[in-house]
């Protein structure tokens, strides 16, 4: 049960899981700090990490409200001589971490990854880790996303995740050691440019970093530099000249969800003897996104995306998969039904999803759990965490768009109100700002102040779609959710046009539940997705699509499999219905 290590697209060779069995205890008087049981506590249940408490498969299986929860677990270190860098997933909310006694450090935002060097704390033998969180259900300026802030779920609003609910691990690594990299290929160039800081490496030791870069076991680069400053930043050619290696007459070595092309990368500190200090194994791809002439291109070429919504929620997991490999069998469902993406929505997904996504081809649009509400506290939260989200999935080739905001949540004003629409334009340059290389959305569905794409949300018939969508000024009259396409004293400016949500057609087979709209056999599914999907297709206008859903999630029924991923339908035919809609507009 989640055994695969957690980030594999940065890959440590020693390092240890802290999965598995931990004590836990409420503390709904907030008693914890007082009685200092970060030094340690008597647990009164016995939780799987990494499930949230609310998740059957924590084994605890509780569904009444926490706000504060105090986890415990031992751990053994066998060499001092090492550097220990305890790592955590995701844990929501605000999370104050203990080791041995010692507050070590604290950590606020329940979507983001973090970690703490704990080195100077730990000792020889056993140890004592003690995590105390905070998760108010009522507070809705908390960007949570799709976890509602009552107890029953309702409408499209899910069972909550409360405390540690991605996975939990310790890297050993030497003293001096690699930290991030960031990949940022330049097609156009032929180049890759790879950048790191050496904060954990001394520099006037004649310390040096060699990288290796190969493709499908063919060896592309090899070399070493003498580590000399803070800062390090090389360009390197990975075409060289070869045709073939760039998409002049099919995709040649850049990534496509067609062809997920991927370069490995081997990265070794080395001291002055050349001794292997620190090793990791890593990847990129070549490719490239951007808008231009009201299209989405990819790698230079128009490209038509067949998205499909995906909430990331399963039956006994809730946020989290159960295994490594649900998250892979998402994909493969997704892609046997002719998507070539996914919009992750209103979840920071587990990066073994991305890893997936990068090695099986399939797009991802990364899109920020928001609030409900607005304020100024919600506006500091919500940087904070979109930077560090950024900051952690920036080289995956397969996030090919950010979605830091989505339907006005959160900023319910935004259509004339001047203070939400500066939040909105904030977002999206602060995101530009970290990552210029993708294309961003302000506010997903409606109001959008500026965007890279004006992504439409549309629930209505497929009448409605083919009246609607055949140019661009009936596009953006039209108002399917009585919402403005554009926030007033903003406007289009030549970017491509999808509909990003639509369908949504519930299909019951188990039980009763809500969609937007419903069907009562698999014939009728299939022909309503159908006829929404090739009135999409046949528009001049739209230049790509997201069908709500995947999957059914709790009483949301509308997906095109069920909550434990069984067909609703023939996949195949799907599928061909995906295939049909191509695009030369």
């Amino acid at each position: 049960m989640r055994k695969m290590y957690p980030r594999p697209d940065f890959q440590r060779e020693e390092w240890i899981s802290l999965n598995g069995q931990w004590e836990l205890r409420f503390d709904d008087t907030d008693q914890g700090i007082k009685e200092k049981w970060g030094k340690g506590f008597e647990g009164n249940h016995k939780i799987t990490v990494p499930f949230a408490y609310q998740a059957e498969l924590s084994n605890v299986d509780e569904k009444e409200n926490h706000d504060i929860l105090w986890y415990q677990k031992k751990f053994d270190i066998t060499d001092k001589s090492k550097s220990y860098i305890l790592n955590f997933g995701a844990v929501d909310y605000e999370a104050i971490i203990f080791v041995n006694g010692e507050r070590i450090g604290s950590h606020i935002g329940g979507h983001s990854s973090f970690n703490f060097d704990i080195t100077p704390y730990v000792e020889k033998g056993e140890n004592l880790l003690v995590i105390r969180v905070y998760d108010p259900m009522t507070d809705e300026t908390i960007p949570r996303g799709k976890q509602y802030w009552k107890l029953e779920p309702e409408y499209i609003f899910y069972t909550r995740t409360s405390g540690i609910w991605q996975s939990v691990w310790i890297d050993i690594l030497s003293r001096e050691h690699l930290d991030a990299f960031k990949f940022t290929p330049d097609i156009d160039r032929g180049t890759v440019n790879i950048k790191t800081y050496f904060d954990n490496v001394i520099h006037d030791k004649n310390r040096k970093v060699k990288l290796k870069i190969s493709f499908e076991d063919q060896l592309i680069s090899e070399d070493i530099s003498t580590i000399n400053s803070r800062f390090f930043s090389r360009d390197i050619d990975v075409r060289n000249l070869f045709t073939e290696r760039s998409n002049i007459h099919n995709d040649g070595w850049y990534w496509t969800p067609e062809n997920p092309n991927l370069f490995d990368v081997t990265i070794e500190l080395l001291d002055e003897t050349f001794k292997t200090l620190d090793r990791v194994e890593t990847y990129f791809g070549m490719r490239k996104v951007e808008v231009l002439d009201g299209k989405f291109m990819l790698n230079n070429k128009a490209y038509y995306q067949k998205l499909v919504l995906d909430q990331g929620y399963f039956p006994k997991g809730l946020m989290t998969a159960p295994e490594d490999d649900d998250l892979k069998r998402d994909i493969e469902l997704a892609k046997e039904m002719g998507f070539n993406g996914a919009r992750k929505h209103q979840k920071v997904e587990d990066p073994i999803f991305l890893y997936w996504a990068d090695k099986l081809g399939f797009l991802v649009w990364g899109e920020m759990a928001n609030a409900a509400e607005y304020d100024e506290g919600y506006v500091e939260r919500m940087n904070k965490e979109w930077i560090e989200v950024i900051e952690r999935d920036y080289n995956h080739p397969s996030i090919v768009t950010w979605v830091p905001l989505n339907e006005s949540w959160g900023i319910s004003r935004v259509a004339h109100e001047k203070k939400q629409q500066d939040h909105s334009l904030s977002m999206y340059h602060l995101t530009k700002s970290l990552d210029n290389t993708r294309p961003v959305l302000s506010n997903e569905g409606w109001e959008h102040t500026q965007s890279d794409i004006c992504g439409i949300h549309n629930y209505l018939d497929e009448t409605d779609i083919r009246n609607h969508y055949q140019d661009v000024d009936s596009a953006l009259s039209h108002t399917p959710a009585n919402r403005l396409i554009y926030a007033r004293g903003y406007e289009y400016n030549n970017v491509p046009i999808m509909i990003t949500e639509y369908g949504g057609i519930a299909y019951v087979i188990d039980d009763k539940g809500w969609g937007y709209s419903s069907v009562d056999s698999e014939e009728a599914l299939i022909e309503g997705y159908r006829e929404l999907t090739e009135a999409i297709g046949e528009s001049p206008v739209l230049h790509g699509y997201c069908y709500t859903q995947l999957t059914d999630v709790e009483q949301e029924i509308n997906g095109l499999l069920t909550y434990d991923r069984k067909p609703k339908c023939d996949l195949q035919k799907i599928k061909e219905i995906n295939d049909s809609v191509s695009h030369s507009n």
